[in-house]
């Protein structure tokens, strides 16, 4: 073959090579072109509904910048729920709002319909009510409930739940691995929330002894209506004034041994002695009835089998919350006098050294004091002069609060026949008096109803006190308080606060 002719052919193959090449480079661009792919792809984009607040969209923003480049459009979204369900995997619970009013307000409810509309047009306070983040519910605003669901007790209702919605065609690979950990919050479950019911006067005598035996000796039978209630808590209180003994009554402040069937009914945890009546039937009975609990599992605070026993704290230890719980008693008699039982004797220093190794410890403390009892009860019609703090010997008012200023978190009065007011007071709150939950004194109106604290804690935290009302009439078996008599009951007390 001729010179010229390899060139030619050689220029052919080569024409055709780059002719090939432009074809390819041609198809592949111009697919990339139609396609939005490659050299043409168009970035995906973050699109923000108007139902987010200026505060989601800023935090969303802060997440999607500018150097975020996605593969595909993102929608995002919020949006309300009265319920909280199952959250969908597409789907972060960011807020829980909940309708707080006055620590000293009376009401307890709202309905559903009222709170929705608040939120929704972007009022968060109104003059009854104000709904706040989870996260800045505490002690000294009054949790209410919405149609009857108490957020603390039901979780899943009681609340407004803001919940934040992602569209995305690549939502696992591109959306999730960049706003789990900014949008993951922990909000509290009944798993994690610890309750504690704290109650007042109980002592299983007199008349009580009497209406045991008419009832066939059935102990159960005095907490048949309010046991449910109280054995749902993970740690019920109260203070039992009168030990267990053969030689109880009609007449004196003993209980009939059958009677611990009574406390076992409403699930006690806790049995405070710093009453004035547990040697009324002798030390012996004092002694038997401190085996008694401690062969049932329950703890003791407040009394014991001598002094040193008496003044031991208690410390409390369960759901990633710790308390300490001191109890005195404060001139009502009974006290221990060394290795003899009885209640523990306020002493000043030991109070105050007791409650600053509490608080080194980081823990929350709770003091129930038994004070001097107010006189007046003898009235037939409702005679409200018992419930102020300071109808009480003494200078209730001041003692109490020095509890406070000492460190303690919360203080309650366990002396009280009859319920007595309540305050804030400096960074913790006072309940002066509880009332009767078990007695016999059904003549005086005032002693036939007892407070309730039905505390809530969380992290370390006291959320709530929900006060709760009971009640008993000469069938001596105690009830839950009616709403509209808790009401009227609870502007009562709050009328005479200090």
């Amino acid at each position: 073959m001729s010179m010229g002719r390899r060139r030619k052919t050689g220029l052919k193959i080569f024409l055709g090579l780059i002719g090939f090449a432009i074809v390819f480079v041609g198809v592949f661009f111009g697919v990339q072109f139609f396609t939005k792919t490659g050299f043409f792809k168009i970035p995906g984009v973050v699109y923000y509904d108007d139902s987010l607040s200026s505060e989601e969209r800023t935090i969303l923003e802060d997440i999607f910048t500018k150097d975020v480049v996605l593969d595909k459009d993102v929608h995002i979204s919020a949006r309300n729920s009265l319920e909280l369900g199952l959250i969908p995997k597409n789907e972060f619970l960011y807020n829980i709002y909940l309708p707080v009013t006055d620590f000293y307000s009376s009401e307890t409810d709202l309905s559903v319909e009222t709170v929705a509309e608040a939120f929704d047009s972007g009022f968060q306070e109104t003059n009854n009510f104000s709904l706040i983040p989870f996260s800045d519910l505490d002690f000294s605003k009054k949790l209410l409930s919405l149609n009857g669901k108490y957020y603390l007790d039901d979780f899943n209702e009681g609340g407004i739940y803001r919940v934040i919605s992602f569209e995305s065609e690549k939502y696992d690979e591109e959306i999730k691995p960049l706003v789990a950990d900014k949008l993951t919050k922990t909000f509290p479950t009944k798993d994690t929330v610890l309750t504690f019911a704290q109650t007042g006067v109980t002592a299983l005598s007199r008349r009580m002894n009497t209406r045991l035996n008419t009832v066939g000796g059935d102990a159960t039978y005095f907490a048949a209506e309010i046991g449910p209630f109280l054995s749902a808590f993970d740690i019920t209180h109260t203070s039992n004034e009168s030990s267990f003994t053969d030689y109880a009554s009609g007449s004196n402040i003993c209980s009939d041994k059958r009677f611990i069937d009574t406390l076992t009914t409403i699930g006690l945890d806790i049995v405070e002695l710093t009453g004035n009546h547990n040697q009324d039937c002798g030390n012996q009975a004092a002694i038997d009835t401190i085996d008694t609990y401690i062969e049932k599992g329950i703890d003791i605070v407040g009394g014991g089998k001598n002094a040193d026993e008496a003044k031991k704290p208690l410390e409390l230890s369960k759901k990633n919350t710790n308390i300490t719980m001191l109890a005195f008693n404060q001139s009502t008699g009974g006290a221990t006098r060394g290795n003899t039982p009885g209640a523990n004797q306020y002493y000043e220093e030991v109070a105050a050294e007791q409650i600053r190794e509490a608080k080194a410890r980081g823990d929350l403390v709770i003091v129930d004091i038994q004070y001097y009892e107010c006189s007046a009860y003898a009235s037939s019609y409702e005679d409200p002069i018992c419930d102020a703090a300071d109808s009480s010997a003494g200078d209730q008012i001041g003692f109490f609060r020095h509890l406070i200023d000492l460190g303690a978190d919360v203080v309650v009065g366990t002396s009280a026949h009859q319920a007595q007011t309540f305050e804030l007071y400096g960074d913790g709150v006072i309940y002066y008096g509880l009332g009767n939950l078990f007695f016999d004194q059904t003549d005086w109106p005032g002693t036939t109803r007892s407070l309730v604290l039905s505390h809530y804690f969380y992290e370390g935290k006291l959320l709530q006190t929900k006060l709760v009302g009971t009640v008993y009439g000469n069938d001596m078996q105690t009830k839950l308080l009616d709403a509209d008599t808790m009401k009227w009951w609870i502007e009562r007390l709050v009328k005479v606060r200090p």
